[in-house]
């Protein structure tokens, strides 16, 4: 081969060189822009969820938004002068988005570009988590967890012993004591019970009197769960209206009084449904 055709196969080497360089260069540059790309998707996804957790736990949403299952969601408890209560979440609120989830999350929160599930963990606490929206079928799923108090059924609570209320009794200073009003109505539409922790059923005793029937024997506490619709009707005859006090032997005893309807969940009648429960708040976003 002369030194002309030596030249011209030294200058394709070079080519097929360059153009492999090229080709490598190429390639690399386009899966560093994907993964730039994937990368600020994530990182919109995670802020979006964030953001929109932060929505949810401190906004009330659309003004009865609950009833009306229209408009912007939010699960946020407000106190007695309407103010609301920071990182809070409202049961009863957090049940019904439940039932409309796809329509006032997924389509009016996140504008049906990702799917999404909410979990709430109670903490400390007999309550198992409760969970709503789509099942996680995505292969990227990202998450957000916030620390919330959740209020349950805390809304039937009459009497809470813990607070001081008032007795018809001279008690020492180690007894739990407190008084309801009640109308013989009342107990046509609902029940009244005794919820108690269990872990303060350990040697309590209790009972119940009113204002013309004195103060009856302290009995035992068995249950953690005492019906006392029937024990006012056949003990206290009501003709219309009676103020009943409760008495326990024990100061300060986790125990509470309740009012609910007569198709309440009665398998929901434990002392932790009916306080405020610190819980872990977990949104899930995938696509």
């Amino acid at each position: 081969m002369n030194e002309n055709g030596s030249i011209s196969t030294e200058i394709l080497v070079v080519l097929v060189v360059i153009l492999l360089i090229i080709g490598i260069t190429a390639k690399f540059s386009e899966i560093t822009l994907d993964k730039l790309a994937t990368s600020a998707e994530n990182e919109n996804i995670e802020l979006l969820l964030s953001q929109s957790d932060d929505n949810l736990i401190n906004n009330l949403g659309t003004p009865n938004w609950e009833k009306y299952l229209l408009g912007t969601p939010g699960l946020a408890i407000s106190n007695e002068n309407e103010a609301i209560i920071p990182n809070s979440i409202s049961y009863d609120k957090f049940l019904i988005l439940g039932k409309n989830y796809k329509k006032l999350v997924d389509k009016n929160i996140f504008d049906s570009k990702i799917k999404t599930s909410m979990e709430i963990i109670p903490k400390e606490s007999s309550i198992s988590s409760v969970k709503i929206g789509s099942q996680d079928d995505g292969k990227n799923v990202y998450s957000v967890n916030r620390m919330i108090k959740c209020d349950f059924y805390k809304k039937y609570v009459v009497k809470d012993f813990q607070t001081k209320g008032k007795c018809n009794h001279n008690h020492k200073d180690d007894y739990s004591c407190n008084y309801f009003k009640i109308y013989r109505s009342y107990l046509r539409s609902n029940d009244y019970y005794l919820l108690i922790d269990k872990d303060s059923t350990d040697n309590l005793r209790w009972s119940m009197d009113n204002t013309k029937i004195k103060l009856p024997a302290l009995e035992s506490v068995t249950s953690n769960k005492i019906y006392l619709n029937n024990r006012i009707n056949l003990e206290f005859p009501i003709t219309d209206f009676s103020s009943m006090f409760i008495h326990f032997n024990k100061k300060d005893v986790k125990a509470l009084l309740v009012c609910v309807p007569k198709d309440f969940d009665k398998s929901k009648l434990d002392y932790d449904y009916f306080r405020t429960n610190n819980c872990e708040f977990i949104l899930k976003g995938w696509y």
